[in-house]
């Protein structure tokens, strides 16, 4: 029997989910969503097997499983709609940022389920890094369930709610700084003499590579530096530069801020 998933909002992410499960395979899913841009909706079902809904209730009462994707100055006023139209086996999704599980039962109830999640952009691509957290009420097969939908569009890890808003500047944020960092190889290609639409697709590439040899190898990554490193050679001096510029502290430094933010917000929507 297939699982029926509706998704409250149909922008990015809803939309990149959306695609994901379209393609995971006929009859593993049904598909609902209910957007408050009609446009998005009828440009969704035009393009997957997605039925649209008039209504957020109509939606949650026809669904298994509820992803909130929208904006979290939203998410009140969207759970207001929630209430009262699902029953105890319901599964809610969020892909908000920094509102805590506790946030949603002041609303829902103590007896409801709640996934809470963190995916990035590149999700949109297929590449996404989506980091879950469960509430206790989430048994392990329905665990193994929100795990499936999220690999749709990339790698899943589970991660303790606790520590959700430090694990933001490392998933979340963390495509900001590659882009900028992507940005900055490319501008030294084109000082250099390289065109810029070459360049781009270069230090695109060599960041795409570099990663996968990570994830691929599982050797650390400082031993796959040293093996690009050669005595007196050209990546050395690359990289005693950037020891120099003090790289890894800007990096760090920045993370340690993003985190400080997270947090903030975590605290303010307590």
């Amino acid at each position: 029997m297939a699982v029926r998933i509706g998704f409250i909002g149909a922008g990015n992410m809803g939309g990149a989910l959306i695609k994901g499960l379209s393609n995971a395979g006929t009859g593993k899913y049904e598909l609902y969503a209910y957007d408050i841009n009609e446009t998005a909706i009828k440009e969704l079902a035009g393009l997957y097997a997605v039925n649209a809904m008039p209504s957020i209730p109509t939606l949650v009462k026809e669904c298994d499983i509820v992803v909130i994707a929208v904006k979290p100055v939203y998410i009140e006023d969207v759970l207001n709609e929630c209430a009262g139209s699902f029953n105890d086996s319901t599964i809610f999704v969020t892909v908000a940022v920094g509102i805590p599980i506790k946030s949603y039962k002041k609303i829902l109830g103590d007896s409801v389920k709640i996934v809470r999640t963190m995916p990035n952009t590149p999700v949109l691509v297929g590449e996404g890094m989506t980091v879950v957290s469960f509430d206790e009420r989430v048994n392990a097969s329905e665990r193994e369930m929100i795990k499936d939908i999220f690999k749709c569009v990339g790698k899943v890890e589970e991660l303790d709610e606790s520590l959700m808003s430090e694990v933001t500047a490392v998933t979340g944020s963390s495509p900001a700084y590659v882009y900028m960092f992507i940005e900055a190889m490319a501008d030294a290609a084109v000082q250099s003499g390289i065109p810029r639409a070459l360049s781009y697709r270069l230090a695109a590439q060599a960041v795409l590579g570099a990663a996968k040899m990570v994830l691929d190898t599982g050797k650390h990554p400082g031993e796959l530096k040293d093996m690009v490193c050669s005595p007196g050679g050209t990546t050395i001096e690359a990289v005693a530069m950037l020891e120099h510029k003090g790289f890894r502290n800007a990096v760090i430094s920045s993370m340690m801020e993003c985190t400080r933010k997270a947090r903030e917000i975590a605290r303010e929507t307590v």
